[in-house]
């Protein structure tokens, strides 16, 4: 019997051992067949009414209106407003309004515009960029056609441009392959950086994604996984990506928490953040829209629920900035966008981080983006420039003007304190001057540049006026305005052919140094010259410059274009003023705070 039993046990293990070994063996033959890693696809980006062919339908008769918000810091003040739930609390702000909202998470655009089209929701929620790129396709319905009705937020720091080995500034991403999700928040990002980089989208490849983030359809993944020229990317290496518009978690996955990529826990090796929208902090403008039929029946409901974002914007502020001291406020505004905007309401620290990232445009803010006509980044220059630039990279058949609502905001005031027109610099001024002085007692003054360009003048002038250089100041104005993170050096330069000819004629080192000397002053006293210029310029066209974002170098003749100049026009291009866009975020100590 008990040898029966061992019998038995054996042909068991047997048994067990032959199964295990087919197993194996059927793993090994399909890891054999299949890719470690599936390969992503990179996916077309046709304008939005090749591919989206809903009807249009009237917006649904319901008691309760949808609202789509996305998964973003500024959607925690629609939260807060909608009495931190999906449906309005009545004794909310918007509830007090007399509102009865749904809001609905719809991260995808191209869902959203399908629900606006369908009547689910009168209302869409996007960058200025994707109400562009909805624009054609539903502006063929007068009844959908677009109406801008309130901007929400900047991005300040929540999305950014990842670049790999060589890419020090824009200008070198000519001939580079740039990823970004198709449809999402950063075309307009790219479209104003190859703009202001003087390169057009002919100059780029770009790689669209399905996704944002999250998926292995992402830019993030698109370029890290074919960082070391292999093959996981359809297309092998001729598709190696160069650079990646992401938001700034997957940044900082990539360049080792905002350094350089050491190639270990998911960066990629020497890849480094070469432009947040904390620099560029005036290119992606969150906004809402809504449909123009809706707004002319629905009027004064839409204005309730603008007016009821302001106060929103105004109650959070303080939330956030006080939370030990509003910690019940804060709890509750932070767990119900973690579960809104996450599905989970453990996600708070992902709520918070959202919110850091954002710039609220207030009511101070909508006047200037709808109401000021000189501003260069007002809504009708971004959809002139959008518009521009998306039918270039053909994203749209062609552009298409979406209006604003054209609100009185003095009917806006009531109930919104401490509205001042007084603006506050954003820079400390003595920082800014050290951590300059630095860069240029060191020659790194080029690091961290974004762009750069000059202005030539005359030998002895001491007055730059408008009439001359016009369009160099409002080129000047555009960039502070758009990057308003960064530092623009204005740094004069002098000639060096006096100082040449002394040397040869055996000057001494006294009066050689004197010379120098002079040259520096000289050069200096120009580039001061031109900064009171461009401010004078801003100031009688009612534009607005943050004076403490420029700052003034004089270098004399110790970087002259041409050492030895031998004719008149290489003495000539010697004398000029450069203008240097450059980015300072690693200098956290040169910022003032926002809030």
């Amino acid at each position: 019997m008990k040898a029966d039993r061992i019998m038995f046990v054996s042909g068991i293990m047997k048994s067990v051992a032959l199964i295990i070994l087919s197993v194996a063996a059927i793993i090994l033959t399909v890891n054999v067949l299949l890719p470690v890693a599936q390969a992503l696809e990179f996916v077309k980006s046709p304008p939005l009414e090749s591919v989206i062919s809903s009807s249009v339908e009237d917006v649904k008769n319901s008691t309760m209106v949808k609202v789509p918000v996305i998964t973003w810091g500024g959607d925690m003040a629609t939260i807060l407003a909608n009495g931190n739930a999906v449906k309005s609390v009545g004794s909310s702000i918007f509830g007090q309004k007399g509102l009865n909202l749904e809001l609905v998470r719809v991260d995808s655009f191209k869902k959203q515009v399908e629900d606006y089209i369908k009547g689910d929701s009168p209302y869409l929620r996007g960058t200025m960029g994707m109400i562009n790129m909805a624009a054609p396709l539903l502006s063929k319905s007068p009844a959908t056609k677009p109406v801008i009705i309130y901007q929400m937020t900047w991005s300040n720091g929540g999305d950014c441009l990842v670049v790999k080995q060589g890419i020090k500034t824009a200008k070198d991403l000519k001939g580079k392959t740039v990823a970004l999700q198709a449809y999402g928040p950063h075309v307009e990002y790219l479209a104003t950086i190859i703009k202001d980089a003087g390169l057009t989208p002919d100059d780029i490849t770009i790689r669209w994604t399905k996704d944002l983030t999250g998926s292995s359809e992402t830019p993030a993944e698109a370029f890290a996984l074919n960082s070391d020229n292999s093959n996981n990317v359809k297309g092998g290496s001729k598709d190696r990506v160069d650079a990646a518009f992401v938001i700034i978690p997957d940044g900082l996955m990539l360049t080792s928490n905002g350094t350089v990529g050491t190639g270990s826990e998911g960066s990629v090796k020497g890849a480094r953040i070469m432009l947040s929208t904390r620099t560029a902090n005036r290119v992606i403008a969150d906004v809402y829209a809504v449909r123009s039929d809706y707004l002319a029946s629905k009027r004064e409901e839409v204005k309730k629920f603008v007016h009821g974002l302001m106060l929103a914007e105004q109650a959070i502020r303080p939330i956030f900035k006080n939370r030990a001291q509003n910690i019940e406020d804060y709890k509750q505004v932070v767990t119900a966008s973690a579960e809104i905007l996450f599905d989970s309401r453990q996600a708070t620290a992902d709520a918070e981080a959202l919110y850091g990232d954002v710039e609220f445009a207030g009511f101070k803010g909508n006047v200037e983006f709808f109401a000021n006509t000189n501003w260069s980044r007002n809504m009708v220059n971004l959809n002139r420039e959008i518009g521009r630039s998306f039918a270039a990279i053909g994203l749209i058949s062609s552009a298409v003007p979406v209006d604003h609502a054209m609100w009185d905001y003095n009917d806006m005031k009531t109930g919104l304190a401490g509205i001042s027109d007084i603006a506050v610099p954003r820079f400390k001024s003595d920082e800014v001057a050290r951590v300059v002085a630095k860069k240029q007692s060191l020659g790194t003054l080029d690091e961290g540049e974004l762009f750069s360009f000059e202005i030539n003048f005359d030998p002895n002038q001491k007055e730059f006026s408008d009439d001359l250089y016009s369009a160099q100041f409002a080129k000047v104005v555009e960039l502070a305005a758009t990057y308003g993170g960064a530092i623009i050096t204005v740094e004069g330069h002098s000639d060096p052919l006096k100082y040449n000819k002394m040397e040869s004629q055996g000057a001494n080192a006294v009066e050689l140094k004197r010379v120098k000397q002079a040259a520096k002053n000289l050069s200096l006293s120009r580039a001061l010259a031109v900064r009171n210029s461009i401010q004078s310029f801003a100031s009688t066209r009612n534009v607005p410059l943050d004076d403490s974002q420029l700052t003034v170098v004089g270098h004399g003749i110790s970087m002259p274009k041409y050492p030895s100049p031998s004719t008149k026009e290489e003495w000539l291009q010697n004398m000029r003023v450069v203008f240097r866009i450059i980015q300072v975020e690693a200098e956290e100590s040169v910022f003032e705070p926002f809030n």
